[in-house]
């Protein structure tokens, strides 16, 4: 009986260095895998502060960087709106961390008076294929009159076609100050000679780009400027109900150097075809590895950009919209989005 005693307190005691061993592997493993996670994090602790543009049918974009950006384990704030000059600035100052969408070399201006290369970094483009601008006319109008190129505006009766206030100018449905793009058509007027035959009308864009649809859609004689990505072109179709036109030659304003405004299919729109990019603070960047290596690497074609704004147009414009929307983009790209967040939270 001694010996049976002896011998089960030998396996009691033998029994407990086990549950020992596997108790300690079990509390190795369980830190091992709470530093994996910790890893899988890098945004971990680290509030980012962001900023877009005032344009709503922007919020797309910035809400999708934003989206990866959380999925890496960073504290997002709330995105800031402003206007695009000023939102330059506040990343410049390290008021915000990044903006996004930037337009190269559309907002080079606001970049160079934001600090430059000294305070800001330019990522890799983000929105994949170019991004247009320029002058359009209703395809009416344009073919009944052989209108194709914005210098053939400088003949008053030309131009006269386009008067809307009954002033003997053309009324140009134009860009919003503060935008970037009212610094190019500004230029371009005294450049074409076109200050005594056309107007530039600078009201707030949003408020003034429905009425042009509107004339062209009754039929009537109009002249506008837009972009793309954007719903407007969803609207008013180049090639079907408006017609884009050309310039005499490219000139551009200073500060924008040689950027080629030739765009194929189309020609000279004497805008410079632009790629958008987000564009942060340095120290940010340095820092924050894996939020930079996710700007670099987000890829978003046109096209569904184009889609996506024209849903914002047809009604579904709340940013609860906009977060559906996003949600569903991520959904339908799912294995290449999760393929960008491993390879981000890979990045040193």
């Amino acid at each position: 009986m001694k010996r049976m005693r002896r011998s089960t307190g030998r396996k009691t005691r033998a029994g407990r260095r086990t549950w020992r061993v596997m108790l300690a592997a079990v509390l190795g493993t369980t830190l091992a895998a709470g530093g994996a996670f910790a890893q899988d994090l890098p945004g971990e602790g680290v509030k980012v502060r962001p900023v877009m543009s005032n344009i709503v049918e922007e919020l797309f974009q910035a809400m999708l960087v934003k989206r990866g950006l959380e999925e890496l384990g960073y504290d997002v704030q709330p995105i800031t709106e402003t206007q695009i000059q000023l939102a330059h600035v506040t990343v410049g100052q390290g008021d915000a961390d990044y903006y996004t969408p930037h337009w190269w070399p559309l907002h080079k201006g606001f970049w160079e008076e934001s600090g430059g290369d000294a305070r800001l970094r330019k990522l890799e483009a983000f929105v994949d294929g170019p991004s247009l601008q320029g002058y359009l006319v209703d395809k009416k109008t344009a073919d009944a009159h052989g209108i194709d190129n914005l210098g053939q505006l400088k003949d008053p009766e030309v131009a006269k076609l386009f008067d809307i206030d009954g002033d003997g100018k053309a009324d140009l449905y134009g860009c919003e100050p503060g935008w970037g793009c009212e610094r190019v058509i500004e230029h371009h007027l005294t450049a074409y000679g076109l200050r005594d035959t056309v107007t530039h009308n600078q009201g707030g864009y949003f408020a003034i780009i429905p009425d042009a649809i509107e004339r062209i859609k009754a039929g009537r004689s109009t002249l506008y400027y837009t972009w793309t990505p954007f719903w407007v072109s969803g609207i008013l179709r180049p090639g079907d109900n408006v017609s884009w036109l050309e310039v005499p030659h490219t000139d551009h304003p200073s500060g924008l150097g040689e950027a080629d405004t030739t765009v194929e299919g189309i020609g000279n729109v004497g805008f410079a075809v632009n790629t958008q990019h987000v564009i942060a603070g340095t120290p940010f960047l340095d820092a924050n590895p894996a939020a930079r290596r996710w700007f670099e690497l987000l890829k978003m074609p046109v096209a569904d950009i184009n889609a996506q704004n024209l849903k914002m147009r047809d009604g579904e414009k709340s940013e609860a919209d906009v977060a559906r929307h996003a949600d569903e983009w991520i959904a339908a790209h799912r294995e290449q989005w999760d393929a960008w967040i491993a390879e981000a939270k890979q990045a040193r």
